[in-house]
């Protein structure tokens, strides 16, 4: 299982909240997204395709503190829909922000996040194992299009938070 445990502000919005996500995986922000909350769909409506979805909300017009009201423990965020990279956010707490917490932070999480383009879960699965095994015929066709070993166990909170810094 891939995680993160983020710690988010309220008043930031949906969108900023989809670029906290990305860094904080490791991602580059190359597909659409959309959270799914208690039956609201919100994402990028000013893209092209998305012309005629009526029931897609602006993500920039909302925030984390006025969609989740106190109630809402549990959404879905979801990235890449040809892939389809479905996320279970869990809301564990609602904070008072202050001048100490008013910028999103990553406490801890666990385990690599899959490159992007790898096919979804099964892809990400089949890459894992050819590049544990150099004896796999895809070994180094994937060695060299991801550009190097990747360690599936790999996460490091210092540089996900700087990260995350840049996006201020």
């Amino acid at each position: 299982m891939i995680w993160r445990r983020l710690w988010i502000p309220g008043n930031l919005k949906l969108s900023k909240l989809d670029r906290v996500i990305q860094e904080a995986f490791g991602w580059t922000n190359s597909h659409l997204h959309e959270f799914r909350i208690t039956g609201e769909r919100y994402g990028m409506t000013e893209i092209e395709s998305m012309d005629g979805d009526e029931d897609l909300k602006d993500d920039k017009k909302f925030t984390l503190a006025k969609v989740l009201k106190d109630s809402i423990k549990e959404f879905e965020y979801e990235y890449d829909f040809g892939d389809g990279w479905r996320h279970r956010v869990v809301v564990e707490g609602i904070m008072a922000e202050t001048h100490y917490n008013d910028w999103p932070l990553c406490l801890t999480g666990k385990n690599a996040c899959p490159p992007e383009d790898i096919g979804g879960p099964g892809g990400f699965d089949d890459f894992v194992q050819s590049m544990a095994d150099p004896e796999d015929d895809d070994h180094f066709e994937n060695w060299n299009w991801h550009g190097g070993p990747f360690d599936p166990k790999g996460f490091d909170v210092n540089t996900t938070n700087a990260r995350i810094r840049n996006l201020r």
